[in-house]
């Protein structure tokens, strides 16, 4: 989530406590103090939980550890929250409880408010980080899979055709059809260069919208082109960055 949407969050959740707990007494003001003391903390308390201790141990299943820490996340919260409730009590009230509305002054009442908000977005957060961790996960095994074969099918003549990975050197998009530069011969398929770069493992690199190259028979690259026994293919500027990178890095 982009930095300007948690920023509104967490005014749009201000805002409706400032209202919630100024409408009995009608001083939105003090209300509004009154919640600015106590926001930030539960905003650390949020944050620490969902970027820290989610990723470091729920997702990688420390869950001992993880909820060890989330108790002592929140005793720590809670402990803070009342010093804040303690200020904010002398700051706002000068030492006389009753100038403050029950509603405000019911620190159980808006610590509960304020941490309900908090552990419902927790949660959504949570579950939006378990969907992509799995996602990862997924895409990983996918990965893995792929550079693990040796071989792939290609559609020829409309017969199957498996060819071996290794012999591959290029494949070149044409106008309706793809050429599958191999060691000994060329193979011609109506499949798209697109579809066939999702089959094949990591060590075939996109250089340009018609081309896809095999890493291993690469013999020379600049900026501009890679050569491939005797053959100059163009990189394009789209994949240049990319390109490059994964031959430097």
């Amino acid at each position: 989530m982009r930095l300007i949407h948690h920023v509104i969050f967490w005014v749009v959740v201000a805002a409706l406590l400032t209202i919630v707990f100024g409408f009995a007494d009608g001083e939105y003001l003090r209300t509004f103090y009154f919640v600015s003391f106590l926001i930030p903390v539960a905003i650390g308390t949020s944050y620490f939980f969902n970027y820290y201790l989610v990723p470091r141990f729920l997702l990688k299943k420390r869950y001992w550890r993880f909820g060890l820490y989330v108790l002592y996340t929140l005793v720590i919260s809670i402990y803070l929250e009342f010093l804040v409730l303690t200020l904010a009590f002398i700051v706002l009230a000068n030492y006389q409880y009753e100038e403050l509305n029950p509603y405000s002054a019911n620190i159980l009442l808006l610590t509960f408010t304020l941490y309900l908000i908090v552990f419902i977005n927790s949660f959504f957060r949570l579950v939006k980080q378990y969907q992509l961790h799995q996602h990862q996960i997924a895409e990983l095994k996918d990965a893995q899979q792929k550079n693990a074969q040796h071989e792939i099918i290609i559609r020829v003549d409309r017969k199957n055709c498996p060819v071996v990975l290794d012999q591959i050197r290029y494949v070149e998009s044409l106008a309706d059809y793809v050429k599958i530069h191999t060691n000994e011969t060329v193979l011609i398929t109506k499949e798209k260069i697109s579809e066939l770069q999702e089959k094949l493992p990591d060590s075939f690199i996109r250089i340009h919208r018609s081309f896809l190259v095999n890493r291993s028979h690469i013999s020379k690259y600049s900026r501009e082109e890679i050569e491939i026994v005797g053959a100059a293919l163009p990189i394009s500027r789209t994949y240049r960055k990319s390109v490059l990178e994964l031959l430097e890095g």
